[in-house]
């Protein structure tokens, strides 16, 4: 290396402050391969927004089985053999009893106040300490969401809640555990595990995520009832994870940097996905032969009867999710004040 390149390099590490950071890479995977609309492109949207503000920072961008399996990740980044995760903790629902609370809560918050209790109320902290009590090595920061889900793809019309029993269906988060105490066997696949599952009879139904987003994997190929409302995903968060000593070790400037960049991931995030699922349910209909369909008052009822028990027994059996719930609860409980009064009912035409 000459002087003059060497000059140059150490000049490009110095931060406006005036001190020096050696320009830190992270390999990044992603839970959602970055052909999936919404899903994937957040991943890619994030490391091209943090990598176009800093120079401490660069992210480099993977799709899940590059570096690790998708349902890998949080060990991976703990222990260090991956730099980051752009994910969603609703994937560890079998490592941690209160993961899927802060990635989507059956009939709890939607986008808007699910974003109030994690930033300006415990959420944020919760959030943390879960991953710190459970031995992980990981710093968590929120980094996107999007609005409610469908709530499933069925391959023969479900006429009452009977229908379910009996099938074999992949199942996400909190909802799985309604499901299974309704007669389904549910199983958690990666989005990209799914269609061949359908395509060979392993499963017989599925949820996975929006209409466009669902389109792209194919499902209507082979399930053509489709149900809403997404009763277990009124809003769904997703979060970049770090290795703990890595983030340590970045200066505050490269640490807010991170932060502004999935401020800016939840809000194009949330946006994309609000523009674009109209026009994809209108094609699977008109297109592909989708038929729509909306569960009854009456089977919403029942679901949420079942979600009810399900909270109330898992937080009796596990200290921290009552500590997560109780919160949550209390916080949708001033929520209620505000979200019941300010918004202007939605005409039906």
């Amino acid at each position: 290396m000459t002087i003059r390149t060497f000059t140059a390099a150490v000049a490009a590490t110095f931060a406006v402050s005036g001190v020096a950071y050696a320009q830190e890479t992270f390999e990044m995977t992603s839970a959602f391969g970055k052909n999936l609309p919404i899903l994937g492109t957040a991943g890619v949207d994030f490391t091209d927004k943090v990598n176009a503000i800093s120079d401490e920072v660069e992210f480099e961008h993977f799709d899940p089985g590059e570096l690790v399996p998708t349902l890998e990740a949080l060990d991976a980044v703990s222990n260090g053999s991956v730099d980051a995760a752009f994910t969603t903790s609703g994937y560890w629902q079998g490592k941690i009893t209160a993961a899927s609370l802060f990635a989507a809560v059956p009939f709890g918050p939607e986008a808007g106040e699910f974003l109030g209790w994690m930033l300006y109320d415990d959420g944020a902290r919760l959030f943390q300490q879960m991953y710190d009590d459970n031995g992980y090595n990981v710093h968590v920061t929120p980094c996107g969401l999007i609005a409610p889900e469908t709530s499933g793809w069925f391959k023969n019309e479900i006429t009452s809640l009977d229908d379910l029993k009996g099938l074999n269906m992949r199942f996400f988060g909190l909802g799985a555990e309604v499901m299974q105490r309704l007669g389904v066997s549910t199983s958690l696949l990666a989005g990209g595990d799914i269609f061949p599952a359908l395509e060979r009879g392993a499963i017989d139904a599925t949820e996975f995520s929006m209409p466009r987003i669902d389109a792209r994997l194919g499902f209507y190929q082979i399930a053509k009832y489709n149900y809403f409302p997404g009763w277990h995903q009124p809003a769904t968060l997703f979060e970049l994870l770090i290795n703990k000593d890595r983030w340590d070790d970045l200066s505050e400037t490269a640490q807010k940097q991170i932060e502004i960049a999935c401020l800016a991931n939840i809000t194009t995030n949330y946006a994309e996905g609000e523009q674009s699922n109209y026009s994809a349910m209108v094609e699977n209909v008109e297109k592909h032969g989708v038929t729509i369909k909306s569960w009854t008052p009456e089977q919403l009822a029942v679901f949420e009867a079942t979600w009810n028990e399900v909270a109330a027994e898992l937080a009796a059996e596990d200290p921290f999710f009552k500590e997560v719930w109780d919160d949550l609860t209390e916080y949708r409980a001033g929520y209620k004040t505000w979200g019941d009064t300010i918004y202007m009912p939605r005409p039906r035409n």
